[in-house]
């Protein structure tokens, strides 16, 4: 993108931290004074076993979730540059801990677990977590530790942001949110729990609109740079979070039991996440390298994610790899996606040359790149493996310098592009 001056987008301009504040002052709400009673009537008599376990998962995500992300705000405080954000913030994470207090006390008087403290009930929730879960929030506490250091990096912060704000509060939080307040309304079941339920999502509304409207300044005054810190905290950590909500054993009654599909989150997961990063006013159908297919339609963006999660090509690998093929064609589409043509001089082609499986290649074009089946005539580089080894190396499980030292991996062709290749793969 050409250095240019950037305008923040009516809608985004028109977000006021004042007001954010303001708005905080007016919403407050005790989680200690909602009435569980009913719930425990609910949860002990009118749900059935599958729906209790299908809440239980998704609740916990949400409770540990809420905890995390609690004792990694304060680095966000001293890191943004208006007063004014970081008084917002300071509201933030009181909403957050808040929220903390109310899924611990859903948990210990209705659910009976823990021991009713934060951290007894956390240690008893803790072994339900999922790989994506342990994995994204485990990246954003070094997020913070990295902010808590470096609180002068703009780009950081703009990394931080995102990842806090647009991926994990306005991807898969509020998504989460909504599915539980359309489930239980239509049940008609834990009217204490609906009602603290629509305070957090209000709450996280506030603080969304707060994350759009800091990355949309910070993109503004620096508009190349941001964007690259943006995009590339998406690309780093998609992988993980797609994760997040992976079904235990695909069970699913998980999700049926209480009337939706892991497709119906996923959808919704993947439309706010699209419109809060055009509200910043980044030119996504322009961006090299977004990992986002928008050709595709979020519900099919979602499917995607799910696909890859159960053919084992995202995720922990549990059991037996076996290849598949409509994974596979998403494997390679994805590459094409997260490929950087502008690492590679046009024409350039990247052959991937399988022991156990059909060959692949990439092609570098107009500025564009596409991959196709089969071998290429002339491919400037070659790389041979395992299949299963190369869906390591895609979904971060295995490291591919260590399996070149092994001779798992080989790579033969032109040095230069070679030297290149990491940049143009992504």
């Amino acid at each position: 993108m050409a250095a240019a001056t950037v305008s923040i987008p009516p809608a985004t301009a028109q977000i006021d931290y004042e007001d954010l504040y303001a708005r905080w002052e007016k919403g407050n709400w005790r989680a200690t004074e909602i009435d569980f009673s009913q719930d425990r009537i609910d949860w002990h008599e009118r749900m059935t076993a599958e729906q209790r376990r299908g809440a239980l998962w998704l609740f916990n995500l949400f409770f540990h979730g809420e905890d995390t992300v609690a004792d990694t705000l304060s680095p966000y405080v001293d890191a943004v540059p208006l007063e004014e954000q970081k008084y917002f913030l300071t509201t933030q994470q009181v909403d957050e801990a808040r929220h903390s207090v109310f899924f611990k006390r859903f948990m210990h008087e209705v659910v009976g677990l823990g021991d009713g403290s934060v951290g007894g009930t956390l240690r008893a929730t803790a072994p339900d977590l999922t790989w994506g879960h342990r994995q994204t929030f485990g990246y954003l506490e070094n997020m913070a530790v990295r902010l808590r250091k470096s609180p002068d990096d703009r780009e950081l912060l703009a990394s931080a942001i995102t990842l806090y704000h647009v991926m994990i509060e306005g991807g898969l939080a509020q998504a989460g949110q909504h599915m539980i307040e359309r489930m239980l309304d239509q049940l008609d079941l834990l009217p204490g729990f609906r009602e603290g339920i629509q305070q957090v999502s209000t709450d996280e509304q506030r603080h969304i609109a707060f994350g759009v409207r800091v990355l949309a300044d910070l993109y503004a005054a620096n508009p190349q740079p941001i964007q690259d810190a943006i995009i590339g905290t998406f690309r780093e950590v998609l992988p993980m979070s797609t994760c997040v909500a992976q079904i235990p054993g695909w069970d699913l009654s998980y999700t049926r039991s209480l009337g939706y599909d892991l497709e119906d989150l996923y959808e919704e997961g993947a439309r706010m996440q699209e419109a809060r990063l055009r509200a910043i006013g980044l030119p996504l159908d322009e961006v090299e390298g977004f990992p986002l297919p928008l050709d595709l339609p979020p519900r099919a963006r979602g499917e995607r994610g799910i696909k890859m999660m159960k053919a084992q090509y995202l995720g922990p690998k549990e059991g037996t790899f076996v290849p598949d093929e409509e994974a596979t064609e998403i494997l390679f589409d994805q590459t094409r996606l997260h490929a950087l043509p502008s690492q590679a001089d046009p024409g350039t082609v990247i052959q991937w040359d399988f022991t156990d499986a059909e060959p692949w290649h990439l092609v570098v074009d107009d500025g564009r790149t596409r991959v196709a089946r089969g071998r290429a005539p002339k491919p400037d580089v070659v790389l041979r493996s395992r299949f299963e080894d190369w869906v390591d190396v895609t979904a971060g499980r295995a490291n591919p310098a260590k399996l070149m030292l092994r001779r798992r991996l080989r790579m033969r062709g032109s040095p230069k592009v070679m030297l290149r290749l990491p940049k143009l793969l992504g």
